[in-house]
């Protein structure tokens, strides 16, 4: 559809940790209505007027304020949203997650909250003004690079350094393998199973095994929307058979084998094209889903 656009950028070196990716989206349209994938943590800024509303992979309904946090989601999220659009953000990695925020990611897993009430509205208000200046993903990415800065600063301690060097650790994990093995993740970071599940809900806010599902089921629809593959190759990315591997498919995108490739809708197939194309020069992890 011409008249939804939907632009990345990628942050910059010393905020890589940190941030997955800029973006810029726009919908010229009275009403969007869509589904978005299972996700990292959100940061966004409603830059234009109208209201939206996140239905949640558990059945929770949230409607959000113009500058709103959305938690890690666990499934795919049904969005609603008054239009046109004009819209900024960022998506979170685990280790922005701890800096930013650093409350335990699992208690706000599939939520929307009030950014002011997380961060205090002055800064945010200063960076919204901001980003309705300028135009162009470039110019509104470098608006959010100092945001960011400014809250990984306002909130020293929240991340130390072994926080990040577990974060390296399990992207390393999912990212090596369509069907990570946990005994592989345990052996990694010389951590017992329980110390493992307990930091990965305060960081990503699910355990490993929901990780790795969620990312073999991302990559497997990325797959399949670029005709890449077979139904019987994705099964062989370690989806027990056919059923079990569109079961998943649906948890974590919304839509089933099919759908994605025959029509996936604007939305998912904008995050696609757009992402596949940063293929090395982001995380798997990002241009993979």
């Amino acid at each position: 559809m011409e008249n939804v656009r939907l632009d990345y950028a990628v942050p910059a070196a010393d905020l890589a940790d940190y941030v997955t990716l800029f973006y810029d989206f726009s919908a010229a349209v009275a009403v969007f209505d869509d589904v978005e994938r299972a996700d990292n943590a959100q940061i966004r800024f409603r830059l234009s007027p109208g209201g939206a509303c996140y239905r949640f992979a558990d059945g929770t309904e949230q409607d959000s304020s113009d500058i709103h946090v959305i938690g890690p989601t666990s499934g795919a999220v049904h969005v609603h949203a008054e239009g046109p659009i004009a819209l900024f953000g960022m998506g979170v990695t685990a280790v922005g997650w701890a800096a930013m925020i650093g409350a335990d990611a699992s208690t706000m897993v599939n939520r929307v909250v009030d950014a002011g009430k997380l961060f205090g509205l002055g800064r945010l208000q200063v960076a919204t003004a901001a980003l309705r200046k300028t135009e162009g993903i470039a110019a509104r990415a470098a608006v959010g690079e100092e945001l960011v800065r400014d809250l990984i600063r306002s909130a020293d301690g929240h991340c130390t350094l072994g926080a990040i060097g577990f974060v390296r650790e399990v992207d390393a994990w999912l990212a090596a393998s369509p069907s990570p093995e946990m005994e592989e993740l345990l052996a990694t970071t010389g951590l017992s199973r329980r110390q493992v599940e307990r930091k990965c809900n305060a960081l990503y806010g699910a355990p490993p095994k929901l990780l790795a599902r969620k990312y073999r089921a991302l990559r497997a629809a990325v797959a399949m929307a670029a005709d890449a593959e077979t139904i019987g190759d994705a099964v062989d990315r370690g989806f027990y058979d056919q059923s079990h591997m569109i079961r998943e498919i649906k948890q974590f995108t919304g839509l089933t084998p099919g759908q994605i490739r025959a029509d996936p809708g604007v939305l998912p197939r904008l995050t696609i094209a757009q992402r596949t194309a940063l293929d090395g020069v982001v995380s798997p992890l990002v241009s993979g889903t």
